[in-house]
């Protein structure tokens, strides 16, 4: 057999993990992360939660411009 498989087992399958469900939300003027926390969770103190889900997108927490789409992670 290939690469010295012996044997596959049907039973023995792990399912991958369940991807986490997102949001996206477009940044408008006024914005913040403590603002779209507040609107997102109803807490902007979850705004370090935004922040980790979009580090490719923003290097700055403080500076977020409109027309981003962030990704807004669910519980």
């Amino acid at each position: 057999n290939a690469m010295g498989i012996e044997e596959v087992r049907a039973d023995e399958v792990i399912a991958p993990p369940e991807t986490e469900t997102v949001e996206y939300y477009e940044v408008q003027k006024g914005d913040s992360l403590w603002k779209i926390a507040s609107n997102a969770y109803g807490d902007g103190n979850r705004h370090p939660d935004i922040f980790e889900a979009n580090k490719e997108i923003i290097q700055n927490p403080d500076l977020i411009f409109p027309g981003q789409m962030l990704r807004i992670p669910q519980d």
